[in-house]
């Protein structure tokens, strides 16, 4: 790994206290999935994507698809850490003019792939990306679509998942927030996804199932998708809703709720106190 797991727990930490800062300023937009992908997206910006923040056109970078639009915070708050923009401008989010819109906008903000909003339209977008890097003879860009579970009652999602299949898009990989709450309650009461696993797998993908919050187990799981060489891959990532705030784990009302200036206040308390599980960031 580039980094040491502690260096990459703290990546994590800081990314959800700036979406925790960053909903706080907007006074709207989601809190409990961008929480809860905070791991995720610390891999993949700084462990498993191939990329340039200094230059987000670069012609060899993997591409990343985020489906589940409204989780922008947890991107736009990992793009920062990283590079792409100076992290004062997390507190235009969702402001009028702003690059960082409630969903992402391709045009505004340079290192988007696309602009995402409709549930269940992000795996088509990546299998298109796929099949035309193929078409086009390219061997070692990969392409990611971030998912969340509850989009997978959209239809289309299946219809992406068969041209996907059939295409055997090996360099397409997708991972799925398999959190197991949307905005109106449990995923399994809204509308039952389970078995998820042998639904995909019937559909012709290969699939493997992590915890979405074990960072080295989140970037194994994709290098074991880059052998996979005739299908498409999903992760199942099973996380936390919330994670790391613990009057927001799990607890679904957090999923298109922001906290107002006393529950941030807990909330960057609870992040900033994590028994000695992260190290000093004057380290």
């Amino acid at each position: 790994m580039k980094h040491t797991q502690s260096e990459l727990q703290l990546i994590a930490t800081s990314i959800r206290k700036d979406i925790i800062g960053m909903l706080l300023q907007a006074g709207s937009g989601h809190s409990a999935g961008p929480l809860g992908m905070s791991d995720i997206f610390t891999a993949l910006y700084f462990e498993i994507l191939n990329h340039r923040p200094d230059e987000p056109d670069w012609n060899e970078r993997d591409i990343l698809v985020l489906s589940n639009g409204h989780c922008a915070p947890v991107r736009y708050a990992a793009m920062a850490r990283a590079g792409y923009f100076a992290s004062s401008e997390l507190k235009t989010l969702r402001q009028l003019g702003s690059n960082l819109q409630g969903h992402p906008e391709r045009t505004r903000l340079p290192g988007l792939e696309t602009t995402s909003g409709p549930l269940g339209s992000g795996l088509s977008q990546a299998a298109g990306m796929a099949l035309a890097l193929r078409m086009d003879g390219v061997q070692q860009r990969w392409v990611y679509c971030m998912m969340s579970d509850g989009e997978q009652n959209e239809g289309n999602v299946w219809e992406a998942a068969q041209f996907a299949a059939k295409y055997k898009l090996h360099n397409l990989t997708a991972i799925t927030d398999r959190n197991n709450i949307q905005i109106d309650g449990p995923t399994e009461d809204v509308m039952p996804l389970e078995d998820l696993r042998s639904k995909w797998e019937a559909f012709g993908w290969h699939v493997l199932e992590i915890d979405g919050h074990n960072i080295p187990a989140i970037v194994d799981a994709t290098q074991q998708a880059k052998a996979i060489v005739n299908k498409p891959v999903m992760i199942l990532a099973h996380t936390i809703p919330g994670k790391g705030v613990d009057f927001m784990e799990y607890d679904y009302h957090w999923h298109g709720a922001p906290p107002n200036a006393g529950q941030a206040k807990a909330a960057l308390h609870q992040l900033r106190t994590l028994s000695g599980q992260i190290r000093s960031e004057h380290e």
